[in-house]
Parts: C-alpha cells; structure tokens; sequence
C-alpha cells in the first residue's frame, strides 16, 4: 500500500462529505464505547488492572532483549523455527521464501496489523501466491481492493447494503436469486466461501497478540475462530509478529487479556482465545507440520532509543479510535496508512517518518479521551505533542517556524505577553463586541468557516483577576 499520509487534509475533506461513512461511524457511541463503559463497570478493580497492565509493559520493553532471547529458545526447544527480521523487507522476504520453497500456491491469512504494515499480501501475490483474508471484515475490505479502517474492525466504514452487492459481484459461482437481506445470510455466505479455501490452503499466516517468554507460546485472539483455521489446517503455518509483542509469562499475558478484550469490544474475554506452541506432535490429533515464527523490528528498537517507546506499550485494542472525536468524524481511511486515530498519528511518523506524517499529530483536539480509556496508560497527548515539536522543528514553513518563534519569545516574558494580550483582547472587543461573535476572522478562517468565534468582552482573565484582588468593582 502506498502511504497516503500527505494527503491527510484532502482525505479529510473527502471524509467529512462522506455522509454514508457518517452514518457508519454514528454507531460508535452506542456500540463500542457503549460496550467499553459496561465491561469496566462489572470490574472494580479495572483501574488496578490497568496499571498492572501498564508496569507489565514497560519492564519488558525495558528488558527486551532478555525476553526475546528466552522466547527464542522456548519457540525452538518446542520445534518452532525462529526468523528476525529487520525491516519489512526482510520479513516478506523471509515468509516468501518458506511459501515457494513448499510449492504454496493457496495462503490462508488470519487478521494481522503487521502484515497490513508491511503490505506482505501485495507481495506474495505478485510471485503467484493467492492470499485469502479469512477475519470477515479483513476478507470485506480485500474483495473490494481497500484497506481495513480501523484495527479490530476493519469494515466499519461499510453497510449492509455495501457488504450485500460486494458480495453479488463477487461471489459470482453462487446462485443470483439467493436471499442476502439480512446479516445472518451474509455470515453464512462468508463462512461457506471460506471454508472450502481453509481445507485447499498450503500455508496459514497468522499475527500474534503476544509471545509468551515462559512458554515459547504465540497467543491469538478472535471471535470467529477463523485464527485457529488458518493456524491448524493448512500443513505450515507462519506467525508474524513484531518484538514488542513478547510478555514475561502466562500470568502477564492473562492481565492483558482482561484489559484487552473489555477494552476492544466490551467483552469479558475474546470468543477464541488460542496458546499456539509449536508444530503438531506425533500424539496430536490435528495442527500444522511445522511452525515459523517471523519476529519482526521495523523502527521498534528506534522507538525506544528516541523517547517514543511508551506507544509500543499498545495492545492494539482500538479504545483511543473508538472515543476519538476525529476519528469519529473521518474514519480510518482519512489516515492514510495502516494506523489510525491517536495511535496512529504517533505510530506512523515513527514507522514512514515524520516528513510523510507531518500532519497527524496536529489531528487532535487534545482532549485526552483516548489517554483516559487506554488499558496500558500510553500518553498519548504527550507524544503526539512530542511529534508536533519535532515536525515544526524540521518540516514546518518558514512563516510557521517565525510564528513559533515569535510566539515563544513572547510566551517567556511575562509583561510583554500580557501587554500583548490586553491590546490584542481589546482591539477584537471593539470590532466583534456589537455582534457577539465573528464569522470571519483572519488567521482563522479554518475556525470561523463551521463555527462562530465569540468576541472577547474587553479585558483578559488576568485583568479582571487583579481587580479582583484590589477589590475594584465590575
């Protein structure tokens, strides 16, 4: 996929005239936030749980090499081959190379964030390798040649209607006077679809919630089971993950697990929850014949070195897009790339760097909704701010870097910057005051186009603040 980043105020005007994906997005309120707030009322101690989840986090992110290392060397004592990859060229190269060296042909692929990051499907499929996305949403968005939208529910820009039509013109070998006019028919036409593809498929790639240190294990989490297909029927089956995902052991992964799913979809725990450890035995009854896992760096190690490792704390659950106020008026798509909402606008600039990025820290309000419902407490504001003072240090104008600095020296000197304020307070007074409000204001004109902007009343909060203290009547 080609990055879209610099596009992002195009995309957003496209998105905020979009009144389908208006009305697709209206739902969030009442369904995943709505979900979110009653899981966490039948836990009293989710707040516990939370932080739990955060120290979690970060002593294995500060001792990552370590648990890497025993990961490792569980995965392989249990006949996992282990490949690092360094870049996503790397990694597409190194699950390629397993596929066409087993004659594949047919790939079964579970829902994977990271292989959206490194657009592995696009290029399998140009060395002949048919890819299959079997997560519904994730098979919704790639029959229509499109990207998922949001990170545990990919199709959530699409209506029924939508899903109904793509479906006519796809699944063509299918009768066309078959009934579709309801969710159910729709589900049970996906699953026949994709049944028959899990029992031809050569190799199963799956994602990873976490890698288990204790254990050697890859847990994955699904409500449809179709992980598991992609993980056990075909004869190979690839985990790619990225090494931010390896936990201590079982008992920290079951403490994510409890903030993770309440916090994605409002439940008590995912439908399918799956401990993958290694390849079948002979004792087994089912399972693939062999297992690699691809454990993936892409600018992580970066991330921590250069102040942003608190982001890799994400467990990928979707909260802070779910509560967002931008994301709830754009959507996924509006982003650009694989990650969306204030996760995104932190995670993308790491990853294509700042230059092709420059304008998602600035999409946000600030209000801190999606630092308040993140399950492992990333600051979100603070490093999207972090980026904001790292893009206008380096990609802003020249008039942006003059006002900043103008502003700066202004901000520091306590008397000019009331003097300025009571001038700039007093002129806006006088010229907006016999209205109430301006509807064109220079410099503000992205403000005043959908909003008024209220006249000031003549005097600054410092202003009435000292009369105030000297007791001078209003």
């Amino acid at each position: 996929m080609t990055p879209a980043t610099r596009t992002f105020r195009e995309n957003t005007r496209t998105a905020l005239g979009d009144a389908k994906l208006a009305k697709a997005l209206s739902g969030l309120p009442t369904g995943l936030v709505a979900q979110r707030a009653a899981a966490k009322a039948r836990v009293p101690e989710f707040e516990t749980l939370r932080t739990a989840a955060r120290d979690i986090r970060d002593h294995t992110l500060a001792n990552l090499d370590a648990y890497l290392s025993a990961f490792a060397d569980k995965a392989e004592a249990a006949g996992v081959r282990i490949h690092w990859a360094a870049d996503a060229a790397e990694a597409r190269t190194v699950i390629a190379h397993i596929a066409l060296e087993r004659g594949a042909r047919l790939v079964a692929k579970g829902k994977s964030m990271i292989s959206e990051e490194i657009a592995l499907n696009a290029y399998l499929e140009t060395l002949g390798l048919e890819v299959f996305e079997s997560d519904l949403g994730e098979y919704l968005v790639q029959i229509r040649n499109e990207t998922p939208s949001h990170i545990i529910v990919p199709a959530i820009h699409l209506s029924r209607d939508d899903v109904e039509a793509d479906f006519r013109r796809h699944h063509t070998h299918l009768p066309p006077d078959r009934d579709l006019a309801t969710p159910e028919a729709l589900v049970a036409e996906a699953r026949t679809v994709l049944r028959a593809r899990f029992l031809a498929a050569d190799i199963g790639i799956t994602g990873a919630n976490f890698l288990i240190a204790e254990t050697g294990s890859a847990i994955i989490v699904t409500n449809e089971g179709n992980g598991d297909l992609s993980a056990h029927l075909p004869k190979t089956h690839i985990v790619l993950a990225s090494i931010d995902k390896v936990v201590p052991t079982l008992s920290d992964a079951a403490t994510l697990l409890r903030v993770l799913a309440r916090s994605a979809t409002g439940q008590d725990m995912t439908a399918y929850t799956s401990l993958l450890t290694g390849p079948r035995l002979d004792t087994d009854p089912d399972g693939p014949g062999e297992c690699h896992i691809v454990i993936l760096d892409n600018g992580r190690s970066e991330m921590l070195r250069s102040g942003l490792g608190e982001a890799l704390r994400c467990i990928r659950c979707g909260a802070c897009l779910n509560h967002c106020p931008v994301y709830n008026a754009i959507g996924g798509h509006a982003y650009g790339w694989v990650y969306a909402g204030p996760i995104g606008a932190v995670l993308t600039p790491a990853f294509l760097g700042a230059d092709q990025a420059s304008d998602l820290p600035s999409a946000s309000s600030f209000c801190g909704k999606c630092e308040e419902v993140c399950p492992v407490r990333i600051p979100l504001t603070g490093l999207m701010r972090t980026w904001r003072e790292r893009s206008r240090a380096t990609s802003g104008s020249r008039l942006q870097r003059w006002t900043l600095a103008a502003w700066s020296f202004v901000a520091r000197r306590p008397r000019l910057y009331h003097a300025a304020t009571r001038v700039g307070i007093a002129m806006l007074s006088a010229f907006g005051r016999s209205r109430g409000a301006f509807r064109r204001l220079p410099f503000a004109r992205g403000w005043t186009a959908s909003r008024d902007f209220p006249a000031p009343q003549g005097r600054t909060f410092q202003q009435l603040w000292n009369e105030r203290e000297r007791g001078v009547p209003r």
